[in-house]
Formats: C-alpha cells, structure tokens, sequence
C-alpha cells in the first residue's frame, strides 16, 4: 500500500489513475447483454429460462418460490441469526421512517389551489445476487425502504443455488422485509423480465439492487424502459484521521472495503506520518488471517494509497474532492468537520462507528453512490420508491388575472396554439 505526500502533485496523478480504475464500458459485455435483453423481450419466460440452463447448468426446482418455502426458510432458521436481522430491520425501518415526504396543498386566496401529492411506485423489482456474493443485508437495505415508500408490490429475482435450490439466508431476509414474490433467475436476462414483464414475472416501474458486470450494464441498457437505483462502480471507503486514531480501527476499516472487489478502494488521509507507518504496519499484520487476503492484497497494492495531508482542513479538502462511498473521520472531536464534508455517500463519524456498522445495522442505508458520484448523487432512500404529482386548480378569475402573461410568454416561445389554449377561454 503505497504512501503519498499531498503535494499537489502525487496526490493528484493518484486519484486521477483511481478515477480510470472501472474502465470504459466493456463493449463485448455490452453487445451480449443487449442481445439478452431483446431474447427476454420478445420471448419472454422461455428466453429466461433458457439462459438459466445455459448458465447455471440447469433449471430450478422452481421458477416463482412458493410462499410455504419462503415462510419454512425462516421458521427453520438459525434463531440468532433471525434474531440480528430483526434488530437491523428495526434500526433500518426508524432511519427510513423519518425519511418519509407528506405532500402538500397551498390553497390562495384568489380561489386558486396548488398542491402535490407523494405516492408510493406500484411495483418495485429486487435484484438479489446469488452464491458467494449473496448478502441478506442487501434485502433490508432495499425492501424496507420500499415498504415505507408506500411501495405495493415487491419482486424478488435470485439466481438458483448450484443445485437449483434458493439461498436459504436470502429467503429469511425476503420473509422477514415482506417480499411479496420470489423468482429464480439471474443476470441480465431476469433484469430484462423486470423491465419488459414476461408472462409469469410482472413488469416493475424501477429495479434495485446489486449485481456483476452484467446486472449493471443490464440496468443502464434498460434505464429509460424502467427506473434504477443508480449504476454502482467498485466499493469505496476513505478514512480520514489523526494522532488520535487507532491504527488497528483504520487498517481493519481499510480492509473491510478491500474484501469486497480487487477494483475496490481503500484510502487513508492523515495529518500524521507516524499513524500512516503504523496502519500500513498492521495491514500487512492483520491481512495474513483474513479468508480473502489476495483480493485485499491486489485492492490496496492496485486503488490503495496512505496520504499524508498538512492539516485537518487539508483532509476535509481531499476528501470532498473524492467524494467517497464510505466516508469515517478517525479524529478528535470529529462533529466538528460534519458541516464541511460536503461530498460523501455516507459518513461515520469517530473511533467506533466502523463502516460495517452501516452495511448492516445502525439504520442509514448502504446502497450509496461510488466513483466520485456523491458530489450529485444521494443514498438510496424512501424518496427513492416514490412519485411526485403536481396539481393545480384555478377559477377563471384568476386565470383572466395572469391571461396576457402567459399568452406573452407563449408567443415569445412561438408557441401559438399555448396562447390560444388561453385566449379562447375569453373570446
């Protein structure tokens, strides 16, 4: 893990390599998803199905999961693993409850009466991934939400085991957040049945959801057809920090983020070189009984970096220029720099809010922008399973009132027949 002085210079042509690290889109990718996509279209279940075959090597005991082996999956579990994912669910539902948008009603004077509504998206699509990289927490992060949002319907897609059974954790998740149907198919081609619909799986008005190369470029193919969550590069954490940090904390929170993709980031700005010597020190301690050292090893020998900064402002600086997925501020009185870190998908705050505590548990959602999108991009959220609509009432007093503005308007825009939309209402 390299050490890199922030001189302008270094630092610099550092993060501009971190920002080539997902590469252009892979056109290969591109032209088979998008042939995928269009089998799915017009074939609809057999076109999924044939993909299944093709490749996970065969097909499911069953294509839609019934309920009974949803509801066995969570009776039948181990209880204190049930036990922390209702713990999580109630934290995760108390932080997106207060997330919630009431609509309003402006009545005026005049008679006129503006107002919004909120409501809820009909059906919601959950791309769930399957085998090693299958992550119950992922369905609390996106079903609860959705539930909150007023959401009425929610469809599970998850690739089948290798011997065609579900993910028993996955199911536990699904029981526990109230997924209302669950089938097993995988890859771009169940991301195409959400978008299109198929004569067994319901056409969806957004996807969610992480997945491999293929589940995202399907989603960015089909964004347009059907709204997304957002199109997620490689995981991310920055760790700014001082003297006062723990080198332990900030090598192991480093290393959380390391785990998941040899593409993912791992940095640390600080204002000290001692404490940089020391977490590199227990990286290369701690990583040696860790089950997925090598991809650590390549995530911070490839995208990780130690930077020593010049000051706490300096760090503040770089890190809203990275604008990270995971953001933790390892610093003496650190609520003190909150309302300077503008550009962060999520940020925790001292020595024991370690980022792990935010994809599991404390309650903000986990599903965050990447690759520098957090200067623009917000967190998945309950606004993110809603719609907006406008509503507007006027009598023909106030209309007559604000006539000869908007004919005006309408006609320095060339548009006549606007103006005459309003003028025949007083002919």
């Amino acid at each position: 893990m390299r050490k890199i002085f922030a001189n302008g210079t270094d630092d610099t042509a550092f993060l501009e390599e971190l920002g080539k690290r997902a590469g252009e889109t892979n056109k290969k990718v591109t032209e088979t998803v998008s042939a995928i996509i269009e089998d799915v279209r017009l074939n609809g279940d057999s076109a999924v199905k044939n993909y299944t075959l093709k490749f996970d090597g065969n097909l499911p005991e069953y294509y839609e999961i019934p309920r009974d082996v949803i509801n066995d999956a969570l009776t039948e579990a181990d209880p204190e693993f049930v036990s922390a994912l209702l713990n999580a669910q109630e934290n995760i539902a108390d932080f997106h409850n207060r997330q919630k948008e009431q609509g309003f009603i402006n009545p005026k004077e005049n008679g006129v009466i503006l107002g919004q509504r909120v409501r809820g998206l009909t059906r919601v699509g959950l791309y769930v991934p399957g085998g090693t990289a299958a992550y119950p927490s992922s369905v609390l992060m996106n079903a609860i939400p959705a539930k909150i949002a007023g959401v009425k319907e929610i469809v599970m897609v998850t690739p089948p085991l290798k011997d065609g059974t579900p993910n028993k954790d996955i199911l536990v998740a699904a029981a526990i957040c109230g997924v209302d149907r669950i089938f097993m198919s995988g890859g771009a081609q169940a991301i195409a049945a959400l978008a299109y619909g198929t004569e067994e799986i319901p056409k969806c008005d957004k996807i969610v959801g992480p997945g491999n190369i293929y589940v995202a470029t399907a989603k960015k193919l089909l964004y347009g057809v059907v709204d997304i969550d957002m199109i997620a590069g490689p995981s991310e954490i920055l760790v700014i920090a001082d003297e006062t940090a723990n080198p332990k904390f900030a090598a192991a929170d480093l290393m959380s983020q390391a785990e998941h993709d040899v593409l993912a980031s791992a940095i640390m700005v600080t204002t000290s070189e001692k404490l940089a010597d020391e977490t590199i020190a227990e990286i290369n301690r701690q990583k040696e009984y860790l089950s997925r050292k090598d991809i650590i090893e390549k995530s911070l020998n490839d995208y990780g970096a130690v930077i020593i900064a010049g000051s706490r402002e300096k760090c503040v600086e770089l890190a809203n220029k990275i604008a990270p997925e995971h953001l933790e501020v390892l610093m003496e009185n650190p609520m003190e720099l909150l309302g300077s870190l503008d550009n962060a998908g999520s940020i925790f705050l001292g020595h024991y809010a370690s980022e792990p505590l935010g994809d599991y548990y404390a309650g903000p959602n986990h599903v965050l922008p990447t690759s520098g999108t957090a200067r623009f991009f917000s967190p998945l959220g309950v606004a993110s399973f809603t719609k907006r609509t406008s509503y507007t009432y006027y009598t023909r007093e106030a209309l007559e009132e604000a006539k000869d503005d908007i004919v005006l308007i309408a006609e320095k825009e060339g548009l006549t027949a606007h103006a005459n939309a309003i003028k025949v209402r007083f002919e």
